[in-house]
């Protein structure tokens, strides 16, 4: 008998703390519709909250016992094989976090995200801080800015890129635009049209979370002498950022767009 209350408070607590890990993806699915994003990555989280919720209630009444042993365990390692494939891959990519690139690039390439009406959004905006810098540090480098029109922007990013730069001090004749790509993979292939590829080097600017994948994006169409400055993120929409990291990770690595080297 005190076996079995034990037993059936350890499930009351796996129950609530499921639960609980549901509303906290719910909650942080709302802080990422409110944050304006852009995508509709934040229904991923709306998906794990109820998916959380839907086993919160599985375990509360005991339904998990009806499922056959050899299932469990066939889970268990999936599960297990899942979270190992994803704890590398995003050590694989928080590897770039602290990437500064090299001085003197004959070209900084300045990654496209959202751009809003009022200006860059949050994202951009830590791309294209990072970028004066990198400018004013280097007098004789040449930005390119990226990205096209996305249905839900003013104009294109590029267009949007080069009037910040404008008003940080950065002066016109030194900013290219690449104004059609939709997506990191156009943009750098777009912008070896700009390149010497066997002379010039290059410094590719984005988030610390995005690095990993654009440096073997850049590799996979063609560049051969780029390096990488890891631009900062917000702490808050980190996990967002790292999560849609990784899928895109392996998207890519599926298609093709890059080879991991080990």
């Amino acid at each position: 008998m005190k076996k079995s209350t034990s037993e059936r408070k350890l499930k009351n607590i796996g129950s609530v703390l499921l639960l609980m890990l549901g509303i906290l993806c719910l909650l942080y699915g709302l802080v990422i519709v409110l944050a304006g994003s852009g995508t509709t990555f934040f229904l991923v989280w709306f998906g794990f909250g109820i998916l959380f919720m839907i086993l919160a209630l599985l375990k509360k009444k005991n339904l998990f016992e009806k499922v056959p042993r050899k299932l469990k365990n066939i889970s268990f390692i999936l599960l297990l094989v899942c979270l190992i494939i994803f704890m590398i891959t995003e050590g694989l990519i928080a590897s770039h976090f602290s990437d500064r690139g090299e001085q003197n690039a004959d070209y900084l390439i300045v990654l496209g995200a959202q751009v809003w009406a009022d200006g860059p959004s949050p994202v951009l905006r830590f791309r294209l801080d990072s970028a004066v810098r990198y400018l004013e540090e280097n007098p004789d480098s040449i930005c390119i800015v990226t990205g096209g029109q996305g249905y839900n922007e003013p104009f294109t990013e590029a267009e949007g890129m080069r009037d910040y730069l404008l008003t940080k001090g950065i002066r016109e004749d030194r900013i290219l635009m690449e104004n059609q790509s939709k997506n990191t993979v156009e943009n750098l292939r777009n912008c070896l049209t700009f390149l010497d590829e066997n002379k010039d080097t290059v410094c590719i600017v984005t988030n610390d979370f995005h690095l990993f994948r654009a440096m073997h994006l850049a590799e996979g169409v063609g560049y051969e002498k780029a390096s990488g400055l890891a631009a900062p993120s917000s702490l808050p929409y980190l996990p967002n950022n790292m999560l849609r990291e990784f899928l895109g990770v392996w998207k890519d690595l599926i298609v093709g767009n890059f080879l991991i080297k080990c």
